[in-house]
């Protein structure tokens, strides 16, 4: 599903109980790469897409032992200008993504992302949140770590 940052659309998120704040964090997402990038957010169900969930999940534990919790709902996995992105977005409203630029020594990290309404998970306690305005998702709380292994 092509994600729309213009019409905010719940679909494939109603069963979150911020649906309506998780639709716009990810509508944020969506603005964010069209308007640096060029690129069209486009997300499948989790289960559509097992590998980039796969993916998401062996980073989380290998880098720092974090499980989450939360059942994921839909993911996305894209490349551009030499950066390979994956994205997950949760029940419970939180949103993770994995940032790996391919150059050697390039940029890498992995970012959370608490959608408007929604309390830190137990997961990511030890986890500083930094606040920020959206117009589409209202209060995004943001922390990332860096990605010391190669994946």
């Amino acid at each position: 599903m092509i994600v729309d940052f213009v019409t905010v659309s719940t679909e494939g998120l109603n069963s979150s109980p911020v649906a309506d704040a998780l639709a716009g964090l990810r509508a944020n997402e969506a603005r964010y790469f069209t308007n640096k990038y060029q690129h069209t957010f486009e997300v499948a169900a989790a289960e559509e897409d097992p590998e980039t969930l796969d993916y998401i999940t062996r980073v989380l534990a290998l880098e720092r032992d974090i499980h989450i919790a939360s059942r994921p709902l839909e993911v996305t996995s894209f490349e551009v200008e030499g950066i390979r992105m994956a994205y997950v977005f949760y029940e419970s409203g939180l949103s993770i993504n994995v940032m790996y630029e391919l150059a050697e020594g390039g940029k890498r990290a992995v970012g959370f992302k608490l959608s408007d309404g929604m309390e830190v998970p137990s997961e990511l306690a030890a986890f500083k949140f930094a606040r920020q305005k959206s117009k589409l998702a209202g209060t995004i709380r943001g922390s990332y770590f860096v990605i010391k292994g190669q994946y």
